[in-house]
């Protein structure tokens, strides 16, 4: 046999095509229900996507084999995306999500920080494109809360869009506040006159 002719025969290589998502597998967990002859295996399983550019969403899901409680956690996920509100690479605000027991503090931190959080926390934020933040888990351990912790600490952030500073509240309110203060003030001199 001419080995060149085996080589003909083989398909064309196509170019891999690069993923829209990144997808993680944060955690997969076997779990049982009891039935008359036994106990009945599934697997159950969390996984977070996001676009690395201020898109994530989390799923959850069970299957008889891991990979297929995988693929439909990944579906999951895909069907229920989120926008984060970033500013500069970090979260706008501090907040506090919480799910159940677990409870997730994230903070924004300066430029050069980078990721200062562990475990789940820390894949997603990864996932969603945060760079810099600062982040405490409080409470219950469990993943599946946690994650979803952390996406309602997500869902508060405020863009800075929005933000209400003296600044932009406008200088007429400034001044109304201080002419209702002086106002007493002045009428008391009057009489005392």
């Amino acid at each position: 046999m001419n080995p060149s002719r085996n080589n003909d025969r083989r398909r064309p290589q196509e170019p891999m095509e690069e993923k829209q998502f990144d997808e993680r597998i944060i955690h997969v967990n076997r779990v049982a229900r009891v039935v008359k002859g036994g106990r009945r295996f599934r697997f159950q399983a969390l996984v977070v996507v996001g676009d690395r550019k201020h898109k994530v969403g989390i799923g959850v899901a069970k299957g008889a084999d891991v990979t297929a409680a995988v693929t439909k956690a990944t579906d999951v996920a895909k069907k229920h995306m989120m926008t984060v509100n970033l500013y500069k690479g970090t979260v706008p605000h501090e907040a506090l999500g919480r799910v159940g027991g677990a409870k997730i503090l994230i903070k924004p931190a300066s430029a050069g920080t980078g990721l200062i959080a562990g475990g789940v926390v820390r894949t997603i934020l990864e996932v969603a494109g945060v760079s810099n933040v600062l982040s405490k888990s409080l409470g219950s351990t469990n993943k599946i809360n946690t994650a979803y912790a952390v996406l309602n600490a997500l869902e508060q952030q405020v863009p800075s869009k929005n933000w209400v500073t003296t600044r932009l509240a406008g200088k007429d309110d400034a001044a109304k506040k201080i002419a209702a203060k002086a106002k007493p003030a002045a009428e008391a001199v009057a009489e005392a006159k």
